[in-house]
Order: C-alpha cells, then structure tokens, then sequence
C-alpha cells in the first residue's frame, strides 16, 4: 500500500472515531438543537448534527486551519466550510490557486477534490455564538494531533482567525511571537512531524469579514500564495 492510500485509510479510520465524540456537552446539545431547529431554506435537508472531521489531500503540502463548524454549513452538510457564505469564499480562492477541482462545496459527493491543501478545524462541533471555551479547544486538542500527525508533507499553514493562530501555536509548543495579525509570518517547530513549518495568519473567511470588506478576495489570495511558495521551496521530509 503506498504512503497516501495508507494516509488516506487512517484519516478515514480518525474521522469514524471523531464523529462518535460526545465529550463536551453544552456542544452536543447546542449541534443536536441546530440540527432539530433548523433553518427554513434547509427544512427539507436531514442535518448532519456530529463532530466534522478534515477534508482534503492528505498528501497536503498547506494546511488551513479554521474556527469551527458554521451552524447550517458543516454542521448541516458534515464537511468543513461547505454549505455556507465561509465556504464560497474559501474554496473559491482555492480553486484560484489550483488547489481546489471546482469553486464551490455545497453538499458531500458534490464532486469537489482538494490537491496539495488539508482543511481542519480546532473545534470539530458548532459551538453558540461561534464562541468555543477554553476547555472545548482543550478537549478537540487531541483529534487535531492525531489528524496533523499523520499529514507528514505539511510545510506551510493558514491560520484563519485569532483562535486557529493559537491552536497552531499550542501544536507547535511554541508561544506566538507576535500577536494575531492579518499577514503575520512564523516558523515554527512542528512536533506532528518533527520538522518545522511557516505560519500565515489571515483574518477568518466568515460573512463578517468578507461581507464588510474585512477580508478582500486579493488579500486572502496574498496569503495563500505565500504560503503555497513556502509550502513547495521546503524540504519534503523532515
């Protein structure tokens, strides 16, 4: 079996564990209350109420780190920014750079396929308000370890958010040199492979930040491709 279909089936066999997870309960009953009251335009849809494991290519060069589940995107859909305003924005600027086979996710099995990027999240389930508490990222802390330990070939990560630049750093042992800033840099020691990656932080893909001209289209294509070049000018293995 070669190293990817290895990756790929131990990927697959964390993400069958990952959806059984029921350790934070104010997280489980606020995903099974989204999933139960659900949103007119989905009323017809059967919501995917579970912990959302990664998506991508686990031949990943880049990984992009998020927040957590979108209330009637991932959590309705089961896959990481798919389904919502998040996701168009993402994917379209991945699809830009190469790294995506088609612009949109809107459903599973939509067709959509990842190259040379891996999508995580810190918190797996939708937390109220967006707004996960610090025993909620220390309890999902394990689930991304295992899952970045077996992406061996990331170089480069795009954390999303003030909350996904601390979760990197916490995986890292390492404390942020400066603190989050749209286009701040880092390299960091990386233990889930014991080599070192190069940290790019950009401001989350949400709504909020797309919508008000936060977050532009160009500027998150900057950081993207920064970290793409960083990504393939690095050794492969450790």
């Amino acid at each position: 079996m070669s190293g990817a279909a290895s990756r790929r089936g131990t990927l697959a066999g964390l993400s069958s564990r990952l959806v059984g997870c029921s350790a934070c309960p104010r997280l489980v009953a606020h995903r099974a209350a989204v999933a139960r009251d659900k949103r007119r335009a989905y009323h017809a849809e059967t919501y995917w109420g579970r912990p959302v494991p990664g998506f991508g290519d686990p031949e990943a060069c880049v990984l992009v780190v998020g927040l957590a589940p979108g209330a009637h995107g991932a959590n309705r859909t089961g896959r990481a920014f798919t389904g919502d305003r998040s996701g168009d924005f993402l994917y379209a600027a991945l699809h830009r750079a190469g790294l995506a086979s088609q612009p949109t996710s809107t459903y599973v099995g939509d067709g959509l396929r990842l190259h040379d990027v891996f999508i995580t999240l810190p918190v797996r389930c939708v937390p109220p308000g967006n707004l996960p508490t610090q025993p909620e990222l220390d309890a999902c802390e394990p689930w991304l370890r295992e899952e970045l330990a077996l992406l061996s070939r990331v170089r480069a990560v795009v954390a999303l958010g003030r909350v996904a630049y601390g979760a990197v750093h916490r995986v890292a042992g390492a404390r942020p040199a400066a603190p989050f800033g749209h286009g701040a840099r880092a390299t960091l020691p990386w233990p889930p492979h014991g080599g070192k990656v190069t940290v790019f932080a950009s401001y989350h893909v949400s709504q909020q930040n797309t919508q008000t001209g936060r977050l532009t289209p160009a500027m998150f294509d900057a950081v993207l491709s920064g970290a793409l070049g960083a990504a393939r000018q690095s050794p492969t293995t450790p």
